[in-house]
């Protein structure tokens, strides 16, 4: 058997490893080539092109890459073809890959999709679309089953694989070196830094994110690099002296964080799921903000607030990203103990919503008894 399986971003890379194990856990010899990052090529894959060299943040971002984009589309088909795959996985990454789905469905190879394109934030329309070229659906977040039945579309709830990532890493027994200094853990607590994983995320959100560090002196901030950027990326920004980088180690970190600044994204869940207090931070483009505001019709921007219904984490947007309120919202969520208390309340409920462990290795069973048919 053999499946091709496309992530454009670092989450796509996490969920397309971990259920590349699971379907290798059920046939090992399944041959697996894919668009995605380190970490699926560690699960078994054959990375043909990697998440550095895809991730576009943006709609002018987008613009501005177009022909590196219909490029990249164009090479995909061609090496889907050479391949010959018994079925095509998509992993979120929605402008890329719904191309490649309705262009595959008409090539007559079957198209599975694996964590949804988030149509229910913008241009809903599209669910009509996913109904024609994708063959069947897996979803992550509890609202979703629910959406995709105004397409009169079924689609699977899986339940979301965070819970599984971090359940694995924290069954590893981390190791918490990576902070030691002379062989001691630093005595100051930690503030964790993670500005997204695109250049375009990190040029604008981490200068922000370091403009704070001189207020709380009795802390020390962490960043945690993003695995498809190389450390040097991030030299330029390092210049206070109570900031430190570590690589691949993200986990570690919001296992011994007191709080994080965090910009929106996967992020966000990872973070509220160690219980970390954290305050959810984005600014895009001038451009891009306007006519996302046009387009986009959900409350919020975080998927712990989305999940929640209610604004659970406080979100600070374009212009209300500033030192004066970040300092203010960070400092609130490491001081103020009813706060702090009242917040890890209700990560509580929102891990119970999320449909408990398995999901990969239930999209896995799903996908394989399709395949058998």
């Amino acid at each position: 058997m053999k499946l091709y399986v496309i992530a454009g971003e670092a989450s796509g890379d996490l969920h397309g490893a971990n259920l590349i194990k699971a379907l290798k856990k059920q046939h090992s010899d399944i041959e697996i080539r894919s668009w995605g990052g380190d970490l699926m090529q560690s699960a078994g894959a054959t990375v043909v092109k990697h998440i550095r060299d895809l991730a576009f943040m943006g709609f002018l971002e987008v613009i501005l890459n177009l022909k590196t984009i219909l490029g990249n589309i164009s090479f995909c088909k061609k090496d889907i073809e050479r391949f010959q795959p018994d079925a095509i996985i998509l992993i979120d990454y929605p402008g890329f890959n719904l191309r490649i789905a309705k262009w595959a469905k008409d090539k007559g190879i079957k198209v599975f999709y694996y964590i949804s394109p988030q149509i229910w934030a913008w241009n809903q329309k599209r669910g009509f679309k996913i109904k024609n070229i994708v063959d069947e659906m897996f979803v992550i977040l509890p609202f979703e089953k629910e959406f995709y039945k105004k397409f009169d579309l079924d689609v699977h709830f899986v339940g979301h694989p965070l819970l599984d990532a971090v359940k694995e890493f924290k069954n590893q027994k981390p190791d918490f070196s990576v902070f030691c200094k002379n062989n001691q853990l630093p005595e100051k607590p930690i503030v964790a830094l993670l500005p997204g994983s695109r250049k375009q995320e990190v040029n604008k959100m981490l200068p922000i994110f370091l403009s704070v560090v001189d207020r709380f002196p009795d802390y020390q901030f962490v960043l945690a690099a993003a695995p498809a950027l190389e450390l040097d990326y991030y030299q330029p920004f390092l210049t206070k002296q109570n900031v430190s980088i570590i690589e691949g180690k993200t986990y570690e970190l919001l296992l011994q964080a007191k709080a994080a600044l965090v910009s929106s994204g996967t992020a966000t869940l990872e973070t509220a799921l160690f219980k970390v207090p954290e305050v959810v931070c984005y600014k895009g483009s001038t451009l891009s903000v306007i006519i996302a505001r046009m387009l986009i019709k959900i409350k919020f921007i975080s998927l712990v607030n989305l999940i929640m219904d209610q604004e659970i984490v406080t979100e600070l947007i374009q212009s209300d990203l500033n030192k004066k309120q970040l300092e203010k919202e960070l400092d609130r969520i490491l001081h103020n103990e009813k706060d702090r208390k009242d917040l890890l309340a209700n990560y509580e409920i929102l891990i119970s919503k999320l449909g408990g462990e398995g999901a990969s290795q239930l999209t896995a069973n799903l996908m394989l008894k399709t395949l058998a048919h």
